[in-house]
């Protein structure tokens, strides 16, 4: 019984990631864009769960590598995070979505 519980269980966590809604997809869908402060943001305006798990871990990983930038060129994490904005902006594909500093989401 333990054994078919576990197999269940792990199926479940495997359907799970097959599923999951990668970055690309969620810029390509108009889902979330691009912030001027160098993070992740939400576009619509009733995201369901996996959107909001995505930005919240996207945001984490990139707050911890601007972090670790900034201690090594010794400048303000907010330097940083506005350099990688601004580069983010830059890079945004032709319809995907960026933020300017006033909260206005626009499509490239």
């Amino acid at each position: 019984m333990k054994k078919i519980l576990f197999t269940l269980l792990a199926g479940l966590v495997l359907s799970q990631s097959v599923w999951a809604l990668s970055l690309n997809d969620a810029k390509a869908r108009g889902l979330v864009g691009e912030r001027s402060n160098g993070y992740l943001g939400i576009v619509v305006s009733q995201p369901d769960q996996a959107i909001r798990v995505l930005v919240e871990d996207i945001n984490r990983k990139r707050r911890t590598a601007y972090q670790s930038k900034a201690r090594k060129a010794g400048v303000d994490l907010k330097v940083i995070e506005l350099r990688v904005g601004e580069r983010l902006h830059q890079r945004a594909l032709p319809g995907h979505y960026v933020q300017d500093g006033q909260g206005r989401w626009s499509r490239r």
